[in-house]
């Protein structure tokens, strides 16, 4: 097939969705699949990335709250994108205005909607959760749910990477929703990368002996990953045992999460690593990951803690909750310090290893283009 996504969210400087299209641009056409991104950018261009893969970037404006991004402005541009390349099936990778213009193209494709952001869980739940009901804050923002309700009917799949979000959408009437967990780069993480020397020296960094509890924090530094009450929880844990946080972030937040640490010798802030072989022995090599969000669709990190051996600290909504199951970790009330202090204090009693098969995104893709795969052999039935 010719899968054509229209990533609104894309950008060579981004994160999570920009490693996602990486690896559907390499894993793609090992599957037998044409893999192309249609994104907004600077200029009109093509970027080849190999056999079967390439980036196609519409001309648009920047996007004014992040720079590092753009948007969409007009449907005939994109609508012409698309046209020209005739896909077989097509996908939308963002909620926002991206969803109705794809949803409303007027092209015969079967179509998808992947939801890479949970923006009520990272936004609304998370300013106003501690006043109302989310049934209240739902209400507030009707206008959103009727966007999703409105334009699912117009999707053959609704995709989300975790349950508890796939739930939420059928709950909230949003057509045709499905789950399809993501996956760990294959060969990548694994406990066999656990390295005592780089742990001890972590934990020297953290001003601690080797007999402390070595904690890794990995994510952006922005408001709804929640890094103070991480912090809080972690020095409300410290009260049981020796305990080091070493954080990999850069973001926004930073100067915010610099004057919460306060200059507390056993949490300390580092740049992330860029380098997938040293951070795969980073990941390996902590006791335990902790995780503040849960606005996750899927949570990479954790995926990738499980993945290496590592027990993971994660609020109990959220894609991160998943990575928790089966004895590979420990959840926590979402938002609420104490609760997360008493699960990291409960991993720093027993210091579990788990051993968990690895779910990998050669699965997650071969799940989904199965799934679109017989979306158009229906498509081609019923004409």
């Amino acid at each position: 097939m010719k899968i054509v996504d229209v990533c609104a969210f894309y950008s060579p400087m981004g994160g999570g969705v920009r490693t996602y299209v990486e690896q559907k641009l390499q894993i793609g056409p090992r599957l037998g699949h044409e893999i192309v991104i249609i994104a907004p950018g600077d200029e009109d261009a093509v970027i080849e990335r190999g056999p079967g893969a390439r980036i196609v970037t519409v001309k648009s404006p920047r996007f004014p709250l992040d720079r590092k991004y753009w948007y969409f402005p007009a449907a005939d541009p994109l609508y012409a994108a698309l046209d020209d390349e005739a896909p077989d099936f097509v996908e939308a990778t963002s909620p926002w205005r991206s969803a109705g213009l794809v949803a409303e193209w007027p092209g015969a494709a079967p179509r998808s909607l992947i939801m890479h952001a949970d923006p009520l869980s990272a936004y609304a739940y998370r300013w106003f959760g501690q006043v109302f009901s989310r049934k209240t804050i739902d209400w507030q923002f009707s206008v959103f749910w009727e966007h999703l309700r409105k334009h699912s009917r117009k999707f053959d799949h609704v995709v989300s990477a975790n349950s508890d979000l796939t739930r939420r959408l059928h709950e909230g009437g949003v057509a045709n929703t499905t789950t399809i967990a993501m996956g760990v780069e294959p060969g990548c993480f694994s406990p066999d990368h656990r390295d005592p020397g780089l742990r001890a020296r972590l934990l020297a960094d953290c001003d601690l002996p080797e007999s402390a509890v070595l904690l890794l924090g990995v994510g952006r530094l922005a408001p709804e990953k929640r890094w103070p009450m991480v912090i809080d929880a972690v020095n409300a844990a410290s009260q049981w045992a020796p305990i080091g946080l070493v954080m990999l972030g850069e973001g926004r937040e930073e100067r915010t999460i610099l004057k919460h640490i306060s200059g507390n010798p056993h949490i300390r802030l580092f740049q992330p690593e860029r380098n997938r072989k040293t951070f795969a022995r980073l990941m390996a090599s902590a006791d335990a990951l902790v995780h503040g969000c849960e606005a996750e669709t899927f949570c990479m990190a954790a995926a990738e803690a499980r993945a290496s051996g590592t027990p993971v600290i994660v609020p109990d909504s959220g894609g991160a909750a998943d990575h928790a199951a089966s004895g590979a970790g420990r959840t926590y009330i979402s938002g609420n310090a104490a609760s997360c202090a008493l699960a990291i204090r409960d991993i720093a009693m027993n210091r579990p290893r788990p051993a968990l098969r690895a779910r990998s995104m050669d699965e997650h893709f071969a799940d989904l283009f199965s799934t679109y795969e017989a979306t158009t052999a229906g498509t081609r039935s019923a004409a």
